[in-house]
């Protein structure tokens, strides 16, 4: 199961509320910002999983990809100019 990170109501980042132990069933209540690779959306995550698989070689994923490296650099770029966004 996917975890939902934006509000189908309004479009905002959700926030963590509860969270629950499936062994002893211990629950966890509060109000907990969600950690900035959670707020990405499903392949941003993807691409930095792959990043970190290819040893941190974006000639590597364009390679994989069977794209160009200036395309990759370019994905990576935006990536990380949404990360700089999201930090703020």
């Amino acid at each position: 199961m996917k975890l939902p990170i934006i509000c189908p109501s309004c479009d905002h980042t959700l926030h963590v509320s509860q969270m629950k132990c499936p062994h002893c069933s211990t629950e966890v209540s509060g109000d907990y910002e969600l950690p900035v690779i959670l707020k990405l959306n499903r392949d941003e995550q993807d691409f930095i999983l792959n990043f970190f698989l290819s040893s941190g070689s974006i000639k590597e994923m364009a390679k994989q990809a069977e794209l160009s490296y200036p395309t990759m650099r370019n994905k990576m770029d935006d990536l990380i100019q949404k990360i700089n966004q999201l930090k703020n």
